[in-house]
């Protein structure tokens, strides 16, 4: 039942009920990108839904544009001038971090660069700060949008 109160707070405000067991700042930064890869994957769905296109291979080829490590490196790229000190401390953590895998597209720079961006989306996810983290997932989109509408995108 103790579970149950800590997670109210957490549940009014967010989709799911289960917080995770330890503060956000404190969680392994490739646990923060575990989840922040979901939450990325799940926004970018979102959006294509959104477009008119509705076929499902023309679905998954826009997505792949956006949740690849190469795509994810170039998002973080056009982020890391907003950033505040603790978004770009959380950056470093990600980028720093061990994973024992590797890309199957990417080369090391960007697969680094991919699991820093999945872990500060994570990380603002479990803070809460939907403002912030919507403005940085909208921000990602921002350099496709004049592709994707002229068939000029590098997918």
């Amino acid at each position: 039942m103790e579970r149950d109160e800590q997670a109210l707070p957490y549940l009014q405000a967010n989709l799911f009920s289960f917080p995770p067991s330890r503060e956000p700042r404190l969680l392994n930064p490739l646990v923060l990108a575990y989840v922040g890869d979901a939450v990325y994957e799940v926004f970018i769905r979102q959006y294509v839904v959104s477009q008119t296109n509705h076929r499902p291979n023309h679905l998954h080829r826009l997505s792949t544009r956006y949740v690849s490590a190469k795509a994810q490196a170039k998002a973080l790229q056009r982020w890391l001038p907003i950033l505040t000190e603790e978004e770009t401390d959380i950056v470093k953590r990600g980028r720093n971090a061990k994973s024992g895998t590797t890309a199957k597209n990417a080369d090391v720079l960007e697969y680094r660069h991919s699991t820093a961006f999945e872990c500060l989306i994570g990380y603002l996810y479990y803070t809460q700060r939907w403002e912030r983290l919507q403005q940085l997932l909208m921000l990602s989109l921002e350099r496709d949008e004049t592709s994707t509408t002229t068939g000029k995108g590098d997918a």
